[in-house]
C-alpha cells in the first residue's frame, strides 16, 4: 500500500476522466468518496468500491485532498465554494486539485478563495484522455505552493504518470493547458479534414490510417481519434462542446493580448459548426461527420443526403 494510502480523497465529477482518476486512487489504496449529478457515473464508482455522497460538501467531509474534475471554471467555483460546496467540509490545510481548463485569471481567482479558507490550491489541469485516466497514466501540469505539492504528492502519484511542477503562482498550470488545448483542438480538426479528404479521393481510409500513423504526418490526436471515424462510432470520449469551450478561451486570451491565432480560430469555427449541427455532446471526432454531411461523403456512421 502506497504512502498516504489511508488518506481520504474526494473526487468531484465522475465523467470519463474523473471516473478513471477515482478508480486509480482506489487501486492505490486511498479511501475515495465521489460526487456527480449523473447516477450512472456514481454507480460505476460504487461498483469499483468507492463511497458515494449526495453533495460536494458531503463528499469532502474530512478529506485532505479534493480532486475537482468538472468542465468549466464556473462549475469548479460552484462545487467548491457554492451552496453545499466541498471547501466548507475539507480538513484545514487540505489541498484542492483543480483540473478544469480555464483562463489563468480564473485560476488565480479560485486560488484566492481557497487561501481565504485556509486551504491549498493546486492549479492542476490534466491531459491524457480517459484511457490514461483509467490506468493512472495522466499528465498533470500544475502550479502551486511547495506545501500543496507535498501534501498532494501521494494522490498525484496514484493518478498521474507525469507531474510537472511549473511554479508557485496559480495560473501557470492553466496557461500551459491552454497551449496544450490549442494544439489538441487544431490537431483534431486537421485530422478530421485529412481523413475526409482521403475519403473524397476514394482512398481506403483504414489504409490511410495505417500509413499516416507510421509517417511524419501522424499526431497523437490523429492516432487516437480517427479509429472513432473508421468505426462510425461517435460516442463521446471527449465532446465537441469541450473543445468549443477550450478554443474559445484560447481565442479570448489572444484577443486580450492582441496576439493573432488564425489557425486556432479556424479550428474553433469547425467545433462551433459541429455543435450548432447538434453534435455538441458527441465525440470531438464528429468534426469529420460534419464535413461528411456538408460534402455528401459516404463515411461510416454518416448517412449521405438523398
Amino acid at each position: 500500500m502506497v504512502a498516504g494510502a489511508e488518506q481520504t480523497v474526494a473526487v468531484i465529477g465522475l465523467g470519463s476522466m474523473g471516473q478513471g482518476i477515482a478508480q486509480s486512487l482506489l487501486r492505490a489504496g486511498f479511501t475515495v468518496t465521489g460526487y456527480d449529478i449523473d447516477a450512472q457515473a456514481t454507480a460505476r464508482l460504487a461498483a469499483a468500491g468507492g463511497a458515494l455522497a449526495a453533495s460536494p460538501a458531503a463528499a469532502a467531509q474530512g478529506a485532505g485532498v479534493v480532486v475537482v474534475v468538472v468542465v468549466t471554471a464556473a462549475q469548479t467555483e460552484a462545487v467548491l465554494f457554492g451552496a453545499d460546496g466541498a471547501a466548507a467540509s475539507m480538513l484545514p490545510q487540505g489541498v484542492i486539485l483543480s483540473s478544469a481548463t480555464m483562463s489563468p485569471a480564473e485560476a488565480g481567482r479560485l486560488a484566492a478563495q481557497a487561501d481565504a479558507r485556509n486551504l491549498h490550491y493546486l492549479d492542476a489541469p490534466i491531459s491524457g484522455g480517459a484511457a490514461r485516466a483509467a490506468t493512472g497514466g495522466l499528465t498533470v501540469m500544475a502550479s502551486g505552493s511547495e506545501a500543496a505539492f507535498d501534501r498532494a504528492a501521494p494522490a498525484l502519484a496514484a493518478l498521474a504518470q507525469k507531474v510537472y511542477r511549473l511554479g508557485a503562482a496559480p495560473g501557470i498550470g492553466a496557461a500551459f493547458k491552454i497551449i496544450n488545448q490549442l494544439l489538441a483542438g487544431v490537431h483534431i480538426a486537421a485530422a478530421c479534414e485529412a481523413i475526409t479528404l482521403a475519403r473524397r479521393l476514394d482512398l481506403d481510409i483504414a489504409k490511410v490510417y495505417e500509413v499516416i500513423t507510421a509517417s511524419a504526418g501522424n499526431s497523437w490526436m490523429f492516432e487516437n481519434r480517427m479509429p472513432h471515424v473508421l468505426a462510425g462510432d461517435y460516442t463521446a470520449h471527449s465532446a465537441i462542446d469541450i473543445f468549443a469551450k477550450d478554443l474559445g478561451i484560447v481565442s479570448e486570451i489572444g484577443r486580450e493580448r492582441r496576439f493573432p491565432l488564425p489557425i486556432a480560430a479556424g479550428a474553433l469555427q469547425m467545433f462551433l459548426m459541429a455543435s450548432a449541427a447538434g453534435m455538441g455532446r458527441d465525440d470531438d471526432s464528429s468534426v469529420a461527420r460534419l464535413i461528411a454531411q456538408i460534402t455528401g461523403l459516404d463515411l461510416p456512421g454518416v448517412e449521405r443526403p438523398a
